[in-house]
């Protein structure tokens, strides 16, 4: 295993415990207990704590950014039909870790610059890349914005408020929501 591989061992734990924990349960020795390994290995791959969580959260970004990149290309379908199948993304299955994630970064980022840095990066990625959408869907600059604002808003709320709504339920609200966020989409 090449360094590069085990320094991503280390992120990837640091992540799934900032989802677990919080910022504070990310702690060297908590890590290195879970991988089974010493903390000297720790330190062959990063500084310090701080190193890791760096790279943790430029890693977040990153990837979130690049997945959001993903999910918005309109792959030959329109902008009313990739909005849909973006609100199928985020509805069919519930990550529930990449949402502890997303909430701990969050909350890590109320008391951290470089934390908060990380979540404007990723949240003006995500609006940057929704609104031309409604864009093209005819609403003004301004009114785009605040429905692209509208729309990721949902798609967190939802996992949040209806984690524990009956399927059926679940499925009649979601599509009453898709229809008021995306202009033409059919009512259910």
């Amino acid at each position: 295993m090449g360094e590069k591989d085990r320094a991503q061992k280390w992120v990837t734990a640091g992540l799934a415990e900032l989802g677990r924990s919080g910022i504070d349960g990310v702690r060297v020795e908590v890590l290195a207990q879970q991988m089974g390994v010493t903390k000297g290995g720790f330190y062959r791959q990063f500084k310090d704590r701080d190193a890791l969580l760096k790279t943790m959260l430029e890693q977040w970004a990153e990837g979130r950014v690049e997945t959001i990149e993903g999910q918005m290309a309109l792959k030959g379908e329109t902008a009313e039909k990739r909005l849909r199948s973006v609100i199928g993304l985020f509805t069919e299955r519930v990550n529930t870790q990449g949402i502890a994630i997303e909430l701990a970064v969050r909350q890590w980022a109320r008391s951290n610059k470089l934390a908060a840095g990380a979540v404007e990066r990723v949240d003006a990625a995500r609006l940057e890349l929704v609104s031309p959408l409604y864009r093209s869907l005819g609403f003004s600059a301004e009114a785009a914005e605040a429905r692209a604002l509208l729309f990721y808003s949902f798609l967190f709320g939802q996992s949040l408020l209806l984690f524990r709504t009956p399927p059926a339920r679940r499925k009649t609200l979601l599509e009453a929501c898709a229809a008021v966020l995306i202009p033409g989409a059919e009512s259910h």
